[in-house]
């Protein structure tokens, strides 16, 4: 039931543009480990949840050029060459067949990749907070705003403490406690925040202005009721680059998803002239990708290690590591399921490929219609805010209403020069350590 639930509710979510998945999946996430359901089922809704998010959210790519997340943005390129030859259904089909395959490669090896790095994590374990360091300063070199990310280890590492230190000396909260998820979940409402802020520029206001409605133009192409066969919609080469990129996905989970899908999703198919073909190669297996990249970046730290060491790990799945009082680092997911991981892994993809993937290619344009004219985003993305502040509250108090404020604002400030989430939820980590150089 809740793979069920966790899939139906994030095959429409993934539907709607610019749904971030840390935003949409990790304050839900949270708020079922905190109301005291079992790992199993938790487990089983957050796998069904961002197997179904990463099915739906390229369906707006093909049928209107809109990306539905973050990971669906270089996709749009490739997608807009076959929407303009009126093969959107064709692109729906290659990317949510790219889905399926990355799925049923990503689980298989990310278990294998978990196995075998077993041995090291009492290793890991015991160093790290220098491993969190040391992940940011990488995450920073490999991000475009290099000298901006690395800087911000720094400064962000200290204003983070700063904030803990006025609560404790404040005594609205005890010094034995360290205020994190808070801040965690500060990082992933940042960009909203500081865009809310811009509307008090008389500029930015004017810049907004709208006259009219904005137009979405949805492709109209004939409805087929049956379920077509994932690897019969791929051809062999096709088939071939998914489960390639699938692989090198899940060997890469502690780099940054959407950095491989864009890479990788241009090198194999960079050498093909045919623009359709060489773009249906590209959104299969950038989409492959894309499911490999978050399923292996969730799983691997997870039955491995017990620490988030992966952006995917410390963004949308950070809550089965760490949600005070019930996970922490010494004590969470890793430790309550040990050998137990594969039955809810496996019931969660199940489900959510049963129901997403025939929705995704039968149901698509109908999905897409419903959600743009009925859901609204901005009421969405209220919600999430409202969770936010809610979970902040209850850890801390109306003071840390006020700190998620000034820490999201700070991290959305830190987003709009270039420091990306990966660097920010790094240095969130390790930022005790770093801090303890100067305090």
């Amino acid at each position: 039931m809740a793979a069920f639930c966790g899939a139906v509710i994030y095959t429409i979510i993934g539907v709607i543009p610019g749904t971030d998945e840390t935003a949409v999946i990790a304050p839900v996430t949270l708020g079922l480990i905190l109301m005291g359901f079992s790992p199993e089922i938790v487990l089983a809704f957050f796998i069904a949840a961002i197997i179904a998010k990463k099915l739906t959210d390229s369906i707006p790519v093909a049928v209107a050029g809109i990306p539905g997340g973050v990971m669906a943005a270089p996709m749009v390129e490739k997608a807009l060459v076959l929407k303009e030859k009126g093969m959107s259904d064709v692109s729906i089909k290659k990317m949510a067949s790219g889905s399926v395959i990355g799925t049923l490669v990503a689980i298989p090896v990310s278990l294998f990749l978990a196995t075998a790095l077993l041995p090291l994590s009492d290793l890991i374990k015991a160093y790290s907070s220098q491993v969190f360091l040391g992940g940011a300063i990488f995450l920073a070199l490999m991000s475009n705003a290099k000298v901006m990310s690395l800087i911000s280890i720094f400064v962000f590492s200290l204003f983070i403490q700063a904030v803990r230190k006025f609560y404790w000396f404040t005594g609205l909260v005890p010094e034995n406690k360290n205020v994190f998820i808070s801040f965690f979940l500060a990082i992933t409402i940042g960009l909203m925040l500081v865009s809310l802020l811009e509307l008090l520029s008389k500029k930015k206001r004017e810049k907004n202005l709208r006259d009219d409605y904005k137009e979405t133009v949805i492709s109209r192409e004939k409805t087929n009721f049956f379920i077509p066969n994932p690897f019969t919609i791929l051809d062999g080469k096709e088939v071939a680059s998914a489960a390639i990129a699938s692989v090198v996905g899940c060997m890469t989970f502690f780099m940054s998803p959407i950095g491989m899908t864009s890479f990788l999703g241009e090198a194999l198919s960079s050498h093909i002239k045919d623009p359709v073909k060489k773009a249906s190669r590209a959104i299969s297996t950038m989409d492959a990708l894309s499911n490999a990249t978050y399923i292996a970046g969730t799983l691997i730290p997870l039955i491995a290690l017990g620490v988030p060491l992966s952006p995917m790990a410390l963004g949308p799945a950070n809550p089965l590591f760490v949600a005070p009082p019930v996970f922490s680092l010494e004590y969470n997911m890793h430790h309550a399921l040990q050998s137990n991981f594969v039955l809810p892994i496996i019931i969660g993809a199940a489900v959510a490929l049963m129901i997403t993937y025939p929705l995704a290619v039968i149901y698509s344009q109908q999905i897409c219609k419903f959600v743009f004219e009925k859901i609204s985003h901005e009421a969405l993305l209220g919600l999430f805010f409202g969770i936010v502040v809610l979970i902040a509250y209850n850890e801390a108090g109306l003071i840390n209403i006020l700190g998620v404020l000034i820490v999201g604002t700070f991290s959305g400030l830190l987003n709009k020069k270039g420091v990306n989430f990966g660097v920010q939820f790094m240095t969130l980590y390790c930022a005790t350590y770093v801090s303890s150089f100067v305090f």
